[in-house]
């Protein structure tokens, strides 16, 4: 007899809410995906508009995810039967208790969004900062993910990044390069500079306007150092360095200026002795 009633119990039970599970079921799978698509939808073709790039579009992609995961869930909560205040309470206590202990986390998306409102950096720039170096791949809500130099992966929170100072070497289009060089006391500062000037002036990369100079920085204890100051785009910076690093030394080379570098005068022990 109790079988029977559980059973019945169990039927009657399906009859009115099973239908409801299932369909609640549905629509949080559905959500899922969709959530998914959307977000990756987002992050393809904001770019393309002229209010949106790069930098902004992973943001957005991952707003629009959380928010049709939460849609979802209210959604499914409803077809159940639960008050939609029911679950806007619900909701707003667990937000609450989150914010509490999460607070961290919520400092990571508030710079998140001072990131992209103030735009220090944009994806493909190189940046130097306390925290992290290296080229910005994403600015995501609660993280920046970056690649070092030697191609390093780096995945740092938005608040450590945004709490320190951060150096952009990509915001500006032009950048000064130096050449320090030290020469001899009886070379002739003129020859040098001139030997310099005509380095720089001989690359195409180098821009005119400012046009390159040459200083005297610095009467070292063996050597006259010289300073060639000029100035490049920035995209072509670290190879118009090199480029005159060598360039240089091979022009002063053949113009016969010596670059002095430190001697050390060994005495032999009789005339030490002496």
């Amino acid at each position: 007899m109790e079988l029977a009633q559980l059973t019945t119990a169990t039927l009657d039970w399906i009859n009115g809410y099973g239908t409801n599970v299932l369909v609640a079921l549905i629509v949080l799978i559905v959500g899922w995906y969709l959530a998914k698509w959307l977000a990756y939808l987002v992050v393809q073709l904001l770019p393309n508009t002229k209010a949106f790039d790069d930098t902004v579009a992973p943001m957005f992609g991952q707003l629009v995810r959380y928010g049709v995961i939460i849609t979802a869930i209210v959604i499914a909560l409803s077809g159940l039967g639960v008050q939609t205040a029911s679950i806007i309470a619900v909701i707003g206590a667990a937000g609450l208790a989150i914010a509490l202990a999460l607070q961290g986390t919520l400092s990571n998306i508030a710079a998140g969004v001072m990131i992209i409102w103030l735009r220090p950096f944009n994806v493909g720039d190189y940046i130097e900062s306390s925290a992290v170096n290296g080229t910005v791949k994403q600015v995501g809500l609660f993280a920046t993910r970056l690649r070092t130099i030697d191609g390093l992966y780096v995945f740092t929170p938005n608040a450590k990044i945004w709490d320190a100072t951060i150096t952009n070497y990509n915001k500006e289009m032009t950048r000064r390069l130096s050449f320090d060089v030290g020469i001899d006391y009886k070379a002739d500062i003129d020859l040098a500079r001139k030997v310099l000037l005509d380095v720089a002036n001989a690359d195409e990369r180098v821009l005119s306007t400012p046009e390159p100079v040459v200083y005297v920085m610095n009467l070292g204890n063996s050597s006259v150092d010289l300073q060639l100051r000029a100035w490049t785009r920035t995209s072509d910076h670290w190879e118009t360095r090199m480029a005159i690093n060598e360039a240089g030394k091979k022009a002063l080379d053949a113009a016969g200026v010596d670059i002095p570098f430190p001697h050390m005068r060994i005495l032999a022990p009789e005339l030490v002795q002496k």
